[in-house]
């Protein structure tokens, strides 16, 4: 199966510093995460909650495709999306 991502629902984990999201392969749950690092740009301190959920919205379709290309090198229990992973 690939993996999907039909829910478009996504949350800032304060705790990880980071967006979570889920992933769909068939009938299981992928837990991912996009650190707020990824999310940000240059220069921009003292960014909110909302800020982060904003910049993921206006990147989905890109984290999506990096989500799916970290899931294709190995199945583990949860994602972890850096800004590396965007290079």
């Amino acid at each position: 199966m690939t993996l999907e991502f039909p829910n478009r629902s996504r949350s800032f984990d304060e705790a990880r510093n980071a967006v979570h999201f889920i992933g769909y392969d068939g009938m299981f749950e992928v837990p991912f995460f996009v650190e707020a690092a990824a999310l940000s740009r240059p220069g921009r301190t003292e960014l909110t909650e909302t800020d982060f959920l904003t910049a993921f919205d206006a990147a989905r379709n890109s984290i999506h495709a990096v989500a799916r290309e970290a899931y294709s090198h190995g199945r583990r229990t949860s994602y972890t999306l850096t800004a590396a992973d965007f290079r």
